[in-house]
């Protein structure tokens, strides 16, 4: 049996220590309830009741807890609504006391219609409108208190949404009528008056540009204060990555401007503006290699990242240059610059060229964004084809400039990006291309993804995931497209079990033929086993075509399992994969590290 490949991409290490599992010691009741009681109203009462490590050893400790147990039960329905029990504490048995408290809830009572007394001045009348149908108290509900309570703060939280923040609460009066059994609240609230901005007073040692901060503010001077505009701001300054801390918040209502308006202070703390880093991988199947990267961050003083890389590796060896900058020219709007110099040497093809691209993403909603731009290629290939007319391997040189508008989608409805336990994401990339030198063609390729997150049991311990993965290139053929255009499969973040480009069909020589199509699927069942441990079982199936339409009859299979580390930033994944049907050359597994889910 041929050695096995094993793959070893680890992004971050980790040291995980397992400990022995102890179980929790039996606990007793520290009293035991009677009386016609609702189930669930039962179950509260156990909780709150609480347990005790063991019985009681004489009728004098049994007498304490009953009276404690008969405390914390009166307390509880009073807050569910129960103002009318009947409650005593009993101790029965002599050599071996039981401590008792019975129970009679009495009537529930029921909420009377609220009211809110308005401090002077009163918000405005739209306003109070809206803070009344906030209170989400029906008359004839149960009187619990916690309802009550939460009624007051989403009075506040109403009041602040529509510009009024220094809105305070003061004490609430609340009548429990034991003769009608209702429960009647009246809440007393201080609005303050009606806030509306001024601009952005920025507090930072570091270089970043007032003016810049300034123009991503989502209001204009003299509009109402709202909290969600003001979040909206931190996360744009958040979401560049070049900030450790970032404050945005309204000052105090005595330090407001001659007309009124009151600004928004926006504390940065920077990152250190200089990074070096330096590491070095390994893997018998994707290659070897070492790298270097300096960044420098907000270098022109609107958190800007500018990043030099050095890397030379057995796949991917280059030199090169990117820069980006965050929010250019309109919020949430990214501008990607990137240019180096490359040698890819793979299986299938030898690269080396100049790139260039430049891009512009905009970002739609919290995590989802369209992106457009413009790739030029200039280089040199040498390739190793396959002749359809002759049916014969061909090794080829050529000279070739590729210019490529680059079009994508992203968009995430899934509810965590590492380790998604619901929901779905789509995935779309379109690039018309031009190629001139020592060929001339147009083609267009094209890609999608669809993933979907499905939790089996409500605590989400249990996770059904999917992937669906489409590819095709119109226009052209396979021996005239560039090979670093078409399509291959394999590999860790797309069929498992089969070394990187090893799913497709091969020349007699055992090198990966690209195709114009592609199709991948896979499935998997993650089960969370406690303790920040996971389980997962998966299946990978996946073909490359050299028809436009993607080819079933070639599908390669693989199954595997893992196991999962959950970090507070996500879990580490480690993977084994089986080929099903392996042909000369596949290793008999693969193993796979990775940071994050496979998707």
């Amino acid at each position: 049996m041929p050695f096995a490949r094993l793959q070893l991409s680890i992004i971050v290490g980790a040291a995980i220590c397992a400990s022995l599992w102890v179980g929790p010691a039996e606990a007793d009741p520290r009293a035991q309830i009677r009386g016609n009681l609702p189930d669930d109203l039962r179950i509260q009462l156990r909780q709150a009741i609480g347990e005790v490590d063991g019985p009681p050893t004489n009728r004098f400790e049994a007498r304490r807890r009953a009276r404690a147990a008969l405390e914390s039960a009166e307390a509880l329905l009073r807050s569910e609504g129960y103002y009318q029990p009947l409650l005593e504490d009993i101790v029965e048995g002599e050599d071996a006391p039981i401590a008792i408290v019975s129970i009679e809830p009495g009537r529930r009572f029921t909420l009377a219609e609220p009211t809110i007394q308005w401090t002077s001045p009163e918000p405005q009348a739209d306003v109070i409108q809206t803070a009344r149908s906030r209170l989400n108290l029906e008359p004839g509900a149960p009187g619990r208190a916690a309802d009550v309570i939460a009624a007051e703060g989403r009075i506040v939280a109403s009041l602040s949404e529509q510009g009024y923040p220094d809105a305070e609460v003061q004490p609430r009066r609340v009548v429990v009528d034991h003769a009608a059994f209702v429960v009647a609240p009246t809440y007393r609230i201080a609005s303050g008056p009606l806030v509306r901005l001024d601009g952005v007073q920025v507090e930072t040692a570091g270089p970043t540009n007032p003016a810049w901060v300034a123009a991503l503010a989502p209001w204009r001077e003299g509009d109402r204060y709202d909290p969600e505009q003001v979040a909206e701001l931190e996360r744009r300054l958040l979401e560049t990555g070049v900030y450790d801390g970032v404050n945005v918040s309204l000052t105090p209502a005595d330090q407001a401007q001659v007309d009124g308006n009151r600004p928004v202070v926006v504390t940065l703390t920077d990152r250190p503006r200089r990074i070096v880093e330096a590491g070095a991988t390994f893997s018998t199947a994707d290659g070897s290699g070492i790298e270097g990267l300096w960044t420098y961050y907000n270098r022109f003083g609107r958190a800007d990242t500018l990043r030099f890389q050095a890397r030379i590796a057995d796949i991917d060896s280059r030199i090169g240059a990117d820069l980006t900058l965050p929010h250019w020219r309109q919020p949430g709007q990214l501008l990607a610059l990137s240019a180096a110099v490359v040698n890819e040497d793979t299986d299938a093809y030898i690269r080396t060229a100049g790139v260039f691209s430049a891009d512009i993403r905009q970002r739609i909603g919290k995590t989802s964004w369209v992106s457009y731009g413009l790739g030029v290629d200039a280089g040199k290939y040498d390739e190793n084809r396959f002749d359809p007319v002759t049916q014969l391997p061909l090794s080829i040189t050529r000279d070739l400039a590729i210019l490529t508008g680059r079009g994508s989608a992203y968009l995430d409805q899934s509810d965590d990006p590492l380790n998604p336990t619901t929901g779905w994401r789509a995935t779309l990339n379109v690039q018309p291309t031009a190629v001139t030198g020592e060929d001339s063609l147009l083609f267009l390729r094209a890609e999608a993804q669809l993933t979907g997150y499905i939790p089996l049991r409500d605590d989400a311990r249990t996770v059904a995931a999917g992937r669906v993965r489409l590819g095709s290139i119109i226009g052209g053929d396979e021996l005239t497209i560039p090979s670093d255009r078409l399509f291959y499969s394999g590999g860790g973040g797309s069929v498992r079990g089969y070394e990187y480009q090893g799913v497709a069909p091969r020349l007699p020589d055992n090198t990966p033929r690209g195709g114009l199509s592609l199709f991948e699927v896979s499935a998997e069942v993650r089960h969370d086993l406690g303790r920040n441990f996971g389980a997962v079982a998966f299946v990978d199936a996946g073909a490359v075509g050299f028809q436009e339409t993607p080819d079933f009859s070639n599908l390669r299979y693989a199954v595997g399992f893992g196991a999962r580390y959950n970090l507070s930033f996500g879990p580490i994944r480690a993977d084994i994969a089986f080929p099903l049907n392996r042909r000369e050359g596949d290793a008999s597994f693969q193993i796979y590290v990775s940071i994050g889910q496979a998707f």
